[in-house]
């Protein structure tokens, strides 16, 4: 049994990472190849390195992700360099199927802009999944990663800013203002995947004063499977002592939350922040 579920798990990582790879692939053949910039990736350098070299897309890729790859296992663990081996190869192969089923792509949009605002919406999907997953599609997000490990950087910054080199590599290649599409893509790109990665993992902090008390932690703890932490707290007004129950909730936790809230006691004070980053929560 215990094989079993370990095999399920196993499968369900890797179709999920195989659809993150298909999407970013999809994103640079049909997007960023045709907008001839290169924003934010290792295939915005190799669309630039084509230009001098006379391989294929996908041939380039790999080479240039084998090398990041080797750094990647080395600075950022096992599970990170096996996922990362894993969507490598299956970027360039993704790419290369693309190549034979549609030889000389053009532009679905015939903008080189709205080719660009593609790129960064369709691929922070693709990152963001991966990056959850404690992965990476290879080559700058491999930098960006360790940029992330070591100097607590954003990932959407670490991606912007390991990204500019290959932005500018575009300066050798093409004109002025696919240099500049090519700067601002890199910039947004690390906003727009910030925004994935935060959304994701986004949590509320729910503090609460009820008269229901035991209700609600009875609630948080049996309901939700949740924990939640109470302090006593004094009203500066009255002097009057009531205790405040915290509890970290998710999206859909918070929701049913409130909807417990407003029916069981609509006149409870609450307030709520949005947290990102949690170690621990006790169940007390």
């Amino acid at each position: 049994m215990k094989k079993q579920l370990t095999y399920t798990k196993f499968l369900m990582e890797t179709i999920i990472l195989t659809g993150a790879v298909a999407i970013i692939a999809a994103a640079v053949y049909f997007f960023l190849v045709p907008s001839h910039t290169s924003v934010s990736s290792i295939s915005g350098l190799g669309i630039v390195l084509s230009n001098f070299i006379p391989l294929p897309l996908s041939a380039i890729t790999m080479i240039l992700n084998v090398v990041l790859l080797i750094i990647g296992f080395i600075t950022c663990g096992k599970e990170f360099g096996v996922k990362t081996v894993y969507t490598s190869i299956m970027l360039p192969l993704f790419l290369g199927l693309f190549e034979k089923i549609f030889p000389d792509f053009g532009s679905m949009t015939n903008s080189q802009e709205l080719d660009v605002l593609c790129y960064i919406l369709i691929v922070s999907v693709g990152l963001s999944i991966l990056f959850n997953r404690n992965a990476s599609s290879g080559g700058l997000d491999i930098v960006a990663k360790i940029m992330n490990k070591y100097l607590h950087m954003d990932l959407g910054k670490a991606m912007s800013l390991s990204g500019m080199c290959v932005a500018l590599s575009a300066a050798f290649v093409y004109d002025k203002k696919t240099v500049v599409l090519s700067i601002l893509g890199t910039y947004f790109n690390g906003i727009v995947l910030d925004h994935f990665i935060f959304d994701h993992n986004i949590k509320r902090r729910v503090c609460i004063i009820t008269q229901k008390e035991e209700e609600l932690r009875n609630f948080i703890i049996h309901d939700l499977h949740s924990g939640a932490t109470i302090y006593e707290a004094t009203g500066a007004y009255n002097m009057q002592k009531r205790n405040e129950i915290i509890t970290i909730v998710d999206k859909t936790e918070y929701q049913k939350l409130m909807n417990f809230i407003n029916q069981e006691d609509p006149l409870a004070f609450i307030t709520v922040y949005n947290v990102s980053n949690m170690r621990y929560q006790p169940k007390v």
